[in-house]
């Protein structure tokens, strides 16, 4: 366990590395494309590009340095002569300003000074019964797996679309449920899972239920998220005219469309005010319902330039 642990310690720490092997490779990318522009531009602006690089070449050597730091931390933990040295070693990790690599380095400080029948104990009960449904499994990775828990995004949002697109899941309300009871989780990499999730699963209810109500109801929940994930799925909505069942005022189920849910996308998107949603919103400037149409067309009348981020929150 002991061992386990300080493993998840030095995980951590080449996470944070990572992190900034990221930032490095885009500064090298950008420097890339300037060493193109140069052979573009002459003048004041040939100086300006001159500049930018010079920043940027300071800036990646201080990440260099960076990831060198956090890399020989990771080496160094796995290093340590004897419990004191380790002890202290731990110590001083509490203090690096990272969240994940304390917890874990506290985590294994506890172990390290933890009396021997505590920790057969702990053994003994730390093979924990597995959350018992898909999506109490994914919550319980997003509390525990460093892949979810890192600086980069992409995991997790891969996550989400994996476990949306599990056959059925779009459907069953048990696991919307226990998804949606997480956005108010205390941990935030739970809540930002969740938060991902239940966009991808209200995207497939909105997009492809024939159950017109249902749908508009997952139109309503993505209205409702502040997340720049739900913009290109109001987008479709926005862009995509189907039909399919209602409830008419007798209860009788009856045919009819999307515009509803349509106009409410539209509205959501207004409200984000990006260039993504501008650029949706020239497209539907002569959409066949005239109130969708009038809505982009006075939408539009801001300049081009203030489309830059959601007018409110």
């Amino acid at each position: 366990m002991f061992g386990q642990s300080l493993r998840q310690v030095q995980n951590a720490l080449n996470a944070k590395a990572d992190a900034f092997q990221r930032e490095f490779v885009a500064i090298s990318d950008r420097l890339n494309t300037l060493n193109r522009k140069l052979l573009e531009t002459q003048g004041e602006e040939h100086q300006q590009v001159l500049a930018e690089q010079e920043a940027l070449r300071e800036q990646r050597t201080d990440i260099a340095e960076t990831i060198n730091l956090w890399r020989d931390r990771a080496k160094e933990v796995m290093q340590q002569p004897g419990d004191e040295s380790l002890r202290t070693y731990l110590t001083k990790l509490l203090e690096v300003g990272d969240e994940a690599v304390a917890a874990t380095a506290k985590h294994t400080l506890y172990l390290l000074d933890a009396p021997e029948d505590e920790l057969a104990a702990l053994s003994q009960s730390n093979t924990p019964a597995k959350p018992a449904t898909p999506a109490g499994r994914l919550l319980e990775r997003a509390r525990t797996a460093y892949e979810l828990r890192g600086d980069d995004p992409g995991p997790r949002v891969n996550a989400a679309a994996e476990f949306a697109n599990r056959p059925g899941m779009a459907q069953d309300d048990h696991a919307i449920a226990e998804i949606e009871a997480a956005l108010s989780d205390a941990d935030a990499t739970v809540r930002e899972v969740a938060t991902l999730t239940a966009i991808q699963l209200h995207r497939f209810r909105a997009l492809r239920l024939a159950d017109l109500t249902a749908a508009h109801e997952s139109v309503e929940k993505l209205a409702g998220f502040d997340h720049r994930a739900a913009i290109p799925i109001l987008i479709a909505i926005l862009e995509t005219s189907r039909t399919g069942f209602v409830e008419n005022e007798a209860g009788a189920t009856v045919e009819g469309d999307n515009v509803s849910s349509r106009r409410l996308a539209l509205q959501r998107l207004i409200e984000w005010h990006t260039p993504e949603v501008r650029a949706a919103l020239i497209a539907r400037q002569l959409d066949r319902d005239p109130q969708i149409s009038q809505l982009a067309t006075e939408a539009l009348q801001a300049p081009a330039e203030a489309w830059s981020g959601p007018v409110k929150k």
